[in-house]
């Protein structure tokens, strides 16, 4: 996946559920790290560039 084409509130599908069932997740913060919060239990998790490339299946919505 291209990180390039994630910015804010941008909303991206997972390959592995969240704990709380949810797989879809909004970009909250970019740069050096990347925050996502997911829109099912509202949970805020930073990753950095290499663990979000490797965490994301696809852009769901959002601006893109």
């Amino acid at each position: 996946m291209d990180l390039s084409q994630l910015q804010l509130d941008t909303v991206v599908e997972t390959k592995k559920p969240h704990p709380c069932g949810g797989k879809l997740w909004q970009i909250v913060r970019t740069g050096a790290d990347y925050k996502i919060r997911c829109l099912t239990c509202g949970r805020v998790v930073m990753l950095t560039p290499d663990e979000l490339r490797k965490r994301v299946r696809r852009i769901a919505e959002g601006r893109q």
